[in-house]
């Protein structure tokens, strides 16, 4: 069987070659020994229906009362939902077990469960082999078996420790953070297919649990209250509005159910209060207060207050509940503290990880005949030479090969300087605390930064106005932008803005004004950089705006072929899903295209789109469009697609191959019915566990990472299709992450050492800085364009509200950015 017939996707025209050999150690474990049997797959259902962790504690109490007098003495793994795998077959093709949780035998009324088991398959493990032997190729029962060995490793830590997702999570060791949160770390466990074999990719992870606050304390902040006792003569309107408005959306976990702390969002507040507040349960009418006396024996300290509304018909007190808080910026830079560990570090904690996992000591991995290696998977790495990249041959160096994946702008200027002349400065502040003559002195600090890196500056006094940062900011705007054009007669091109702090609301307002209202690009600035300004800093904002305003930073020195023999785009695509307590707002897709040969300059496009949708729902109007502005740009058509997409994860790849390129394809018979470039389309992955660790110092960068340029295209990669890491940035603290690059679509028939060699090159064009980056510019361009577009909303707020008072935020509330920012780097 050919490799071509083993996938729907792109098997592996082989693997790379170019570049320095190096060996590496990564984070994946090699499964030595797998299932020699048949494995039973069987279908559980427990009723009624709880969340998985209260699963697991009802199956841990089946499995410890009938394993010998009912399953044989066999020791099956579960998955806490639905799945649960033996190795000998059962005594029964169907059996239901009725079981009482050990704390609740004494009670008057224990709630049993019902465990109903239905034999359901037999897995084949020797389809497996095959392969991964490349023998076979993938089906339903290969899929089964990996699921399965997922369950094996999976089940016994997930019996004691707390559970997230492939993360396991202990108290032990956790640091306490600012405002009542605390860090647990943890490990994270995947089972992955590789080359001849399967591996399991092992991490160290962390996440922050809430101490938090009961709901009664936040209202008592929220109103300004002493105590829940200061509610007993009610609410005004007023405050119930205020109250209302700030709780919606957060997350509480209930704690009156004993063991089962189940998580609700807040929908709202009632009107009545928990004594008033009435409903009919099994044909009887009562109130909040008395049902919980009776069912639960609490009697509420407070029936005065309110309900929260948690589901359509269910409403709780507002006492005993608590919530998560989001991190602010200190705690997110004492979290990010905590958990950035160097390369050697880590490392050893994965390590260490083995012996809290226990994959040796594990009776069910044994029960299976699974065993694992304790050693790292050592394998070959290449590291690609890093490109030469030019600059304007005016400069004094004008070609440079980037030693460590990092450069400086000294004696260089930009290869395509952008001229301004028409332009203005806001500082949103008031005069006394940043004086004109101060703001003056910055501006022409930073003229001359421009006119050093290559820039045309004409007007060299902007006029320059004060505003409060709280005011109307789009009539400020407008003020300015009116002011610039009158300043020289000329349509404005640039507004730079000085801002007072780093808060979101005030930029968030300023882009959607500028990018949606006015359409001239903006370049905001911290005023503590102003007060005191630096050459590299004005240096790296000049890349910023020279970009915006249509100029070019930097090209390859030598094209690579793929861009030189023929016109060809290269495009990048995102989607940016709402946050979970954002139900109210919908997905953002971007899509970027080169528009140049050099792959230099790009053009964005952008919709909003459905929530949760994970396909690009208008990818022909948008690949259409920028498809017309290259040919206006160009004077010719792109006879060569390569399409970078990111945010797709391994089970959408079907979906997004059969969707999205059909897409492009009709996008491109939208021009011309004869119009049939060749079409590469490659999904970038950051979300993924694989870390690389240099195994001689001597072959690290400074930060001790693996070298820019590192690249692995065996022993861990997909064992049919064509794929690989690379991790093309120069470390700065802690781990570097490489990003992993999946082919499902190849028309132009890439060599490894071709795509890879013209990826990684590719990492050194991102304009606004001088470091090669981690992930592709076109996937990160896009990134940007759809992260900009979360402030075109009409109604954008920086709360974790699900939803207001006017409604939902539907496609509808986004406003669309001017054409004229499309057709250069306005999201930069």
């Amino acid at each position: 069987m050919s490799n071509r017939d083993l996938t729907p996707f792109v098997p592996r025209p082989g693997v790379g070659t170019a570049g320095k050999p190096v060996n590496i150690l990564v984070n994946f474990f090699e499964i030595t020994r797998l299932p020699d049997a048949n494995v039973h797959h069987y279908d559980v259902t427990i009723t009624p229906d709880v969340p998985p962790k209260l699963n697991r504690l009802v199956y841990r109490t089946m499995i410890e009362r009938y394993t010998q007098s009912h399953l044989g003495g066999s020791l099956p793994v579960y998955d806490g939902r639905k799945n649960m795998f033996s190795l000998p077959e059962l005594p029964f093709k169907s059996h239901t077990f009725e079981i009482i949780l050990p704390e609740e035998e004494n009670r008057r009324n224990p709630r049993p469960f019902k465990v109903k088991i239905r034999w359901a398959a037999s897995i084949n493990f020797q389809e497996l082999h095959d392969f991964l032997d490349r023998r076979t190729e993938m089906s339903n029962n290969i899929l089964t078996a990996m699921m399965a060995l997922e369950v094996m490793f999976k089940h016994q830590p997930a019996m004691a420790y707390v559970t997230v997702g492939r993360s396991f999570y202990t108290p032990a060791g956790s640091r306490q953070l600012t405002g009542g949160i605390e860090v647990w770390n943890g490990y994270y466990q995947s089972v992955k297919p590789t080359l001849g074999r399967m591996m399991i990719n092992v991490d160290v992870t962390a996440t922050a649990f809430w101490q938090g606050d009961t709901l009664l304390a936040l209202a008592c902040k929220i109103l300004n209250r002493r105590s829940p006792d200061d509610f007993r003569q009610g609410f005004q309107d007023r405050e119930w509005e205020k109250l209302e408005k700030a709780l919606r959306g957060l997350e509480f976990k209930v704690i009156h159910r004993g063991d089962v702390r189940q998580r609700f969002k807040i929908l709202g507040l009632t009107r009545e209060s928990a004594q008033n507040r009435l409903f009919v349960k099994d044909e009887i009418e009562t109130d909040v207060a008395t049902y919980f006396f009776k069912t639960y024996g609490r009697r509420l300290a407070f029936p005065f207050l309110p309900c929260v509304k948690a589901r359509r018909d269910t409403y709780l007190p507002m006492e005993g509940q608590r919530y998560p808080k989001k991190l602010d910026d200190k705690q997110t830079a004492d979290m990010i503290k905590h958990t950035c560990q160097p390369p050697n570090v880590r490392a050893n904690k994965i390590k260490d990880g083995l012996a809290i996992l226990k994959y040796r000591e594990n009776e069910y991995l044994r029960s299976f005949g699974v065993e694992v290696s304790s050693e790292m998977a050592r394998i070959r790495a290449r590291v690609l030479p890093p490109p030469s990249l030019s600059y304007s041959p005016t400069s004094r160096q004008a070609n440079i090969i980037p030693r460590d994946g990092v450069w400086n702008l000294k004696d260089k200027r930009v290869a395509a300087g952008a001229t301004l002349g028409s332009w203005g400065v806001i500082v949103f502040g008031n005069e006394r605390n940043f004086p004109l003559t101060a703001t003056q002195a910055f501006i022409r600090e930073l003229i001359v930064t421009c006119v050093d890196t290559g820039m045309t500056i004409v007007n060299k006094e902007p006029p320059i106005i004060y505003a409060n940062p709280q005011g109307d900011i789009e009539s400020t705007l407008k003020n300015a932008w009116l002011r610039a054009g009158n300043a020289v007669k000329s349509q404005p091109q640039l507004l730079v803005c000085l801002l007072p702090y780093k808060g979101t609301p005030l930029y968030a307002e300023i882009k959607r004004v500028s990018d949606t209202v006015i359409g001239i690009p903006t370049q905001c600035l911290q005023m503590d950089h102003a007060q005191d300004p630096k050459k590299q800093y004005c240096a790296n904002v000049c890349l910023k705006m020279n970009v915006k305003l249509g100029g070019m930073n930097s090209f390859l020195t030598t094209p690579p072929p793929f861009l030189a023999q023929r016109p060809t785009i290269i495009f990048g695509a995102d989607v940016s899903h709402p946050s979970p307590l954002e139900r109210n707002r919908p997905s953002i897709a971007s899509l970027v295209g080169s528009m140049d040969s050099r792959a230099a300059r790009y053009a964005a496009t952008v919709r909003v789109q459905t929530a949760r949708t994970e396909t690009i729902a208008d990818l022909g109007g948008m690949v259409t469009e920028l498809l017309k502005t290259f040919y206006q740009t160009c004077g010719e058509k792109p006879e060569r697609i390569l399409f970078y997409r990111d945010g797709v994860s391994d089970g959408q790849f079907r979906e997004v191959l059969d969707k999205e390129i059909a897409s492009v394809r009709a996008a491109c018979k939208v021009l011309d019915p004869e119009y049939n470039p060749t079409i590469t389309f490659v999904v970038v992955q950051k979300r993924h566990h694989a870390r690389f660790f240099p195994e001689r110092r001597e072959e690290a960068d400074r930060s001790g990472n693996c070298q820019p340029g590192t690249v692995v295209d065996t022993s861990i990669v997909d064992p049919i299709e064509f794929d690989f890491y690379l991790q093309s940035h120069p470390g700065l603290q802690g781990t570097s992450r490489p990003t992993h690059y999946h082919v499902l679509y190849d028309e132009n028939r890439f060599t490894p050492d071709q795509l890879q060699d013209f990826t990684f090159k590719m990492c050194y064009l991102y304009a606004r800085c001088t470091r090669a980056v981690s992930v592709v510019p076109p996937a990160y361009y896009a990134h940007l364009v759809a992260a900009r577009a979360r402030f075109h909303s009409r109604r954008w707020s920086d709360t974790e509200s699900t939803e207001t008072s006017q409604g939902s935020l539907d496609e509808s509330a986004y406003l669309s950015v001017k054409p004229e920012l499309l057709k250069v780097m306005y999201f930069m």
